[in-house]
């Protein structure tokens, strides 16, 4: 199909979180070869970040992609910043975003990667990440918080009981989460699209960097390959962790380190009842269809 025969997705609504501000992209001047890493949270980003720069810039140590990539939808820094600081960028842009496509501005010239985790997995890395930040961070992001928008609080009840919150209120205390995933799933047959899973990652990370690689046009050079999945790795992010954490991990207990946590899978399996596997994954069928859902728990839609 010709790219004037396709009906491109269409900024239809404007998001007003205590996290982000969906307005800002009203802003953005797109460049014909910007990447945008899109996710929903704790599913992959910071390393699908970690990935683009490694071959955008071939391989290169010392990168600090948190500042080169920005969560440019977040409510900090101010969005003026962060434009300022994209239109700055003299290299091929790759830009982070948690927004679901429809509070998007979406350039048909751009590439789009999104990629997904499942939800317990999801549930589970965040209630570490919430849990250990420094109490400042409240504070901040109160006094960002537009009127009328409940305020980001300390979570109060352990992993499970946050858990079944954050089911049972759509994602809170962060953003919805059945909106976000299906929205993506919707515009995966485009061809500036790119759907990945976390678990595909995990399970074979250097042909999904080669994936990457093609559906982004850059060409792999082989006498920098073993670099690029070595600087791509858990254990080289972990030891550069201040490069690839938000404000250098700062706003974490124990630094940036303490954001690169484990990366790992199923840690709600000894902690959740069948019953309750059951609840989710019925849940998951109900908002996403039968074959989202089962993409969304393994990476295999069939």
């Amino acid at each position: 199909m010709k790219d004037d025969a396709i009906a491109w997705p269409q900024k239809k609504r404007e998001l007003i979180h205590n996290h982000f501000d969906s307005t800002v992209w009203n802003d953005f001047a797109f460049r014909d070869d910007d990447i945008i890493i899109a996710t929903y949270a704790k599913a992959g980003t910071t390393w699908l970040q970690q990935i683009v720069s490694q071959l955008i810039f071939n391989g290169e140590e010392g990168l600090n992609v948190a500042e080169m990539s920005p969560w440019l939808d977040s409510c900090l820094p101010s969005g003026k910043e962060k434009l300022d600081d994209m239109e700055a960028q003299t290299h091929r842009r790759f830009i982070k975003t948690h927004l679901p496509v429809d509070a998007l501005k979406f350039s048909p010239k751009a590439k789009y990667i999104y990629i997904a985790r499942d939800g317990r997995d999801v549930a589970w890395s965040y209630y570490n990440h919430q849990s250990n930040y420094v109490a400042d961070i409240y504070e901040q992001m109160a006094a960002v918080c537009p009127p009328g928008v409940e305020r980001f609080a300390p979570l109060t009840k352990d992993v499970v009981g946050f858990y079944h919150e954050w089911l049972e209120r759509d994602g809170w205390p962060i953003w919805p989460f059945w909106d976000n995933i299906a929205s993506w799933w919707a515009v995966r047959d485009l061809p500036n699209v790119m759907l990945m899973h976390f678990n595909d990652l995990k399970a074979d990370m250097p042909a999904q960097i080669r994936k990457i690689a093609a559906f982004l046009d850059i060409p792999i050079d082989e006498n920098n390959w073993d670099k690029i999945v070595e600087h791509c790795g858990f254990d080289y992010m972990k030891a550069h962790a201040d490069k690839s954490s938000p404000l250098g991990g700062a706003i974490w207990k124990g630094g940036a380190k303490t954001f690169i946590n484990k990366g790992t899978n199923g840690r709600w399996r000894d902690l959740l009842s069948a019953q309750e596997c059951a609840d989710y994954e019925a849940l998951a069928v109900e908002k996403l269809g039968p074959e989202c859902a089962r993409w969304l728990k393994s990476g295999e839609p069939d």
